[in-house]
């Protein structure tokens, strides 16, 4: 590897090299590097550093949340089933009102007054 004092610039053949691009690994002047993220870069590196930055990570998607959301509502209509058929198993007796009047309950009921 040459060493940096017999460089010169890539843009400017005239000066004297003064650091070497990181990213592209071409020698600079002062004029043509700048410091970025704590490195120094030339202005080309740095255009696509910069374009890259700007168009940021691609985002992924989080399921979790989704797949949660569904399962609450399975959750929810298999609850309301099992209700339901509880709710049905009740015998038609007790909608019209008729099981109170069986025997046992009057019979219970008789029992506590003595």
């Amino acid at each position: 590897m040459p060493a940096l004092v017999s460089q010169r610039c890539l843009n400017h053949s005239t000066r004297e090299a003064v650091a070497r691009c990181p990213e592209c690994g071409c020698f600079y002047c002062r004029e043509c590097v700048t410091e970025h993220d704590d490195r120094i870069v030339c202005a080309s590196c740095l255009k696509k550093l910069a374009q890259k930055t700007e168009t940021g990570p691609r985002r992924q998607w989080n399921l979790w949340p989704a797949l949660q959301g569904i399962s609450g509502v399975f959750l929810a209509c298999f609850v309301f089933y099992v209700i339901g058929r509880m709710l049905l198993a009740i015998p038609s007796e007790y909608h019209n009102q008729s099981i109170w009047k069986l025997g046992w309950l009057t019979d219970m009921g008789s029992d506590s007054d003595d």
